[in-house]
């Protein structure tokens, strides 16, 4: 890797319609010290699109199938050919980082199913590495930061038993394991963390990096913050701790996970 080019990754953006985000987040990915593959697919082809795409040679995909969050990253999912890919959200940043640390933590990993890191938010323009929300996140990832722990099927599951801590945007994963998308369209909110429920039964590490490696922005018009304003979290929140806790206590699960979700939520 001399050349500081890692050809076995492949960054695939989600872009919808016109986020002003968008180039913020190409140019996070072309400033990489060590650059890959990047690919743009889209469900919404437009103008806008094209330039930035056109701007940066950035090949495009477009997605003429079912439309959806899930759908669009099953599409982008199924775009790349490489072993390694990242589906990076369109209003998101990656940190110049991102993805030596990922080759650097997997080099000695015999079977990563995925590589994921810690990460900050960007709020109102500002980045904020600290707040309750992600001293939550990084608590319940804690058992993982031993790396004796990331091939312990029961240690990762006892984690997810109690919430989502992992960020989707900052996961990559590794195609020679996952072969097709992991996520399930009947989820609209935690079709991460059912993706993540699904990969955990497997043999093979969950490969975690304590550094910040990504930010993630929380703005109104995120879906994420849509799906939080209209309610339909909460009955998919019961189903996901129902696959690892009795009803009962999948109930106050719920209860207590809802309030935690109002740090998503713009102030």
């Amino acid at each position: 890797m001399g050349n500081k080019h890692f050809k076995n990754h492949t960054f695939v953006i989600c872009a919808y319609k016109e986020s002003p985000y968008l180039e913020e987040c190409i140019q996070s990915l072309m400033n990489q010290r060590i650059k890959s593959n990047v690919i743009i697919t889209t469900s919404t082809p437009n103008v806008y699109i094209e330039r930035l795409a056109e701007k940066y040679q950035i090949p495009v995909k477009i997605n003429n199938g079912e439309k959806g969050i899930v759908q669009d990253w099953n599409f982008a999912y199924e775009q790349v050919n490489t072993d390694f890919l990242t589906i990076a959200h369109q209003d998101d940043i990656y940190l110049p980082n991102y993805l030596e640390d990922f080759l650097k933590m997997v080099k000695n990993v015999q079977k990563p199913l995925i590589y994921f890191c810690n990460y900050g938010e960007i709020r109102n323009s500002v980045e904020v590495d600290e707040n309750k929300l992600l001293r939550v996140k990084r608590i319940m990832l804690k058992p993982l930061e031993w790396k004796k722990l990331w091939n312990n099927i029961w240690i990762r599951r006892r984690i997810l038993s109690f919430g989502c801590a992992i960020c989707c945007p900052s996961v990559t994963f590794n195609k020679r394991s996952i072969k097709h998308s992991p996520f399930e369209v009947k989820y609209r909110s935690d079709e991460d963390w059912q993706a993540w429920e699904k990969i955990s039964k497997r043999k093979g590490a969950f490969v975690y990096n304590r550094k910040i490696g990504m930010r993630h922005r929380v703005h109104e018009e995120s879906e994420t913050s849509i799906i939080l304003n209209d309610g339909a979290r909460k009955k998919e929140d019961y189903e996901m701790f129902c696959k690892f806790w009795p009803s009962s206590v999948a109930k106050l699960l719920v209860k207590f996970y809802s309030n935690s979700e109002k740090s998503n939520q713009m102030e």
